[in-house]
């Protein structure tokens, strides 16, 4: 005899998003990884500790970020949604589009229809160090990662193969000083902050911090790396911001506008 399920209810909504962080890990077919550190890179297989950590880079998995920091977006954007805080959900440095497709599906398995997710990457790799404005990203060459740079059309397609890409998600294709300070749109009651460099981290914070809404959260993925760092404490200390920082893991954290 057939069952009939309700898709509404919070059970069935926790069951959605636990598989649908599952698939974007790929901790379900258990792909292996590249290392970074090493020139040429080599792949090597599937660590599931790394992977829940967040410190591998997926061949076929759509985030790198790692279960706990990928789990702790699921909850946030949950809370944000059940404490009525107005807004849309962005997200600054995408890569294949996992934590984008996460929040996404958040908004599809509550059945809201009057929230966006904001993409925002340049969809070609992270920018060289602008040493002379901002001289905490000398020496960090990320753009010379190739992997790092993956085409809009390609994070469209991932966002396809869940059944999430539709009119509530706005791509926001460019380099952040170009796109985040005339970037059109707002209130926001998420921000997720995954640019890595000083440059990229200080011009999201200056952009949109200012649209976030009164309890809403700003989620940091690479506290880890100095120049993010420094750039999260400069912003706090000019803007006298004194909530507390909440430790996800090894380099993710996140506050809540008070």
């Amino acid at each position: 005899m057939m069952t009939t399920v309700n898709y509404s209810t919070p059970a069935a909504r926790e069951l959605y998003l636990d598989l649908l962080v599952r698939i974007l890990l790929n901790t379900i077919y258990q792909d292996p990884a590249i290392n970074p550190g090493v020139r040429p890179m080599v792949v090597e297989p599937f660590n599931p500790k790394t992977r829940a950590i967040g410190k591998d880079w997926p061949t076929q998995a759509h985030t790198m970020v790692g279960q706990a920091r990928l789990e702790s977006l699921r909850d946030l954007s949950q809370q944000v949604l059940d404490d009525g805080i107005v807004g849309d959900f962005i997200e600054t440095g995408v890569w294949r589009g996992g934590c984008c497709i996460l929040m996404r599906g958040v908004l599809a398995a509550n059945q809201i229809h009057d929230r966006k997710v904001y993409v925002a990457d340049s969809f070609a790799g992270l920018p060289a160090p602008n040493e002379q404005l901002y001289p905490r990203d000398t020496g960090w060459d990320l753009h010379v990662f190739k992997e790092l740079a993956v085409p809009l059309e390609t994070v469209k397609d991932n966002f396809s193969r869940y059944g999430l890409l539709d009119e509530q998600v706005v791509f926001v294709e460019g380099m952040f000083g170009d796109t985040l300070p005339s970037l059109s749109a707002g209130p926001f009651a998420l921000l997720r902050l995954d640019g890595d460099l000083y440059e990229s981290t200080i011009v999201a914070l200056n952009s949109l911090y200012p649209k976030l809404s009164q309890g809403g959260v700003v989620i940091i993925d690479d506290r880890a790396l100095d120049p993010c760092q420094r750039a999260v404490i400069d912003f706090r200390d000019q803007h006298g911001i004194t909530a507390p920082m909440q430790e996800v893991d090894w380099t993710g954290s996140w506050w809540r506008k008070e």
